[in-house]
């Protein structure tokens, strides 16, 4: 049986909706045979693990274990689900302290279990926020932690679709940048809905500018509508999209969507946000984005938003400032 690769992958949070839907992905997508989950509550691990070695998968090797040393050690590649969940009435920022508490510890045991990694994907909420934090701590390279930032943009390319009444595979270029969240800067001029830019439909009879602002509030409350609609946030949309995202570090299909990534230039500054990026073997990195002036001040507007969480995560004394980056991350 091929794989992708034989190097070990770790999913951490395994036990839960989102990481063991994760499994599931990695196993179907036949990444590689050597996975372990790791999740400190170990009654619900296992049973992931029975439950996946009972779906009758040929060649792998899952192990489960409750001991973040062992679930790290010689792991080429991380997705980490291990934060707390977003639950009814609460904001993905609602979510910062304890989680930018899990995020620094998660750096640490990266740094000190793991050094070798090639790529991490993080992807509890605000994630963001605890990309940035585990980036620092992990003493990795920009490019080599990444966050899901996707399901902003496959929820507007649904969005498109539904309202134009097209398969969903018609709208192409849908793009969401800067913040995953009530903040996020979603743009028009990058996409196009069957083979028609949405610039030029922005503004007429098939999309009017009324219709467009609601279409919009519906992706930045596309989160707090499967809630409501489900009962629990979203897991099987960002398990799916996040093992796509480490599909393509390991080299394989190249992955189609924005991604958090390490920003650091003259218009943004030591942030995790949304980018145009590239992820294979040696890393992601991002390309400049482009879009109109309004778009462009929305996502200034995105990044200030992100700079005063990454303050407030500061002030709680969870990171140092800025400046002090470079004693704990040289590649920062």
């Amino acid at each position: 049986m091929e794989f992708l690769t034989n190097e070990k992958l770790t999913i951490v949070g395994a036990a839960g909706m989102i990481g063991s839907n994760m499994v599931q992905t990695a196993i179907m997508m036949k990444l590689t045979p050597n996975i372990c989950a790791y999740d400190p509550f170990a009654p619900a691990l296992e049973g992931m693990a029975e439950e996946m070695l009972q779906s009758g998968f040929d060649g792998i090797n899952l192990t489960y274990t409750s001991d973040i040393a062992e679930a790290l050690k010689d792991a080429k590649y991380v997705v980490s689900s291990g934060g707390a969940a977003r639950k009814a009435g609460m904001t993905r920022e609602d979510l910062l302290k304890g989680n930018a508490e899990i995020a620094a510890q998660f750096g640490k045991d990266l740094r000190t279990y793991c050094p070798d990694v090639k790529h991490v994907v993080v992807i509890f909420n605000p994630a963001d926020i605890t990309g940035l934090i585990i980036q620092l701590y992990s003493g990795l390279k920009p490019g080599q932690v990444t966050t899901l930032a996707a399901l902003d943009s496959t929820r507007l390319r649904v969005a498109l679709a539904q309202h134009f009444g097209i398969a969903p595979d018609k709208v192409t270029g849908a793009r969401t940048y800067g913040g995953h969240g009530e903040q996020m800067a979603v743009f028009a001029s990058t996409a196009m809905v069957d083979g028609k830019p949405l610039s030029e439909l922005l503004g007429t009879s098939a999309l009017t500018l009324e219709q467009w602002h609601e279409l919009q509030q519906k992706v930045i409350q596309g989160g707090k509508r499967i809630i409501e609609l489900r009962g629990r946030s979203s897991f099987q949309s960002p398990a799916y999209l996040s093992i796509e995202m480490i599909r393509a570090a390991m080299g394989g299909e190249p992955f189609r969507w924005p991604a958090g990534i390490y920003v650091d230039n003259d218009k943004f500054s030591h942030i995790m946000m949304a980018m145009e990026t590239v992820i294979g073997k040696d890393g992601a990195a991002y390309k400049e984005v482009k879009g109109t002036a309004e778009e462009m001040k929305t996502l200034e507007e995105s990044y200030q938003h992100l700079t005063k969480l990454r303050d407030e995560v500061i002030a709680m004394g969870i990171i140092p400032p800025v400046a002090e980056w470079s004693k704990i991350n040289k590649n920062l």
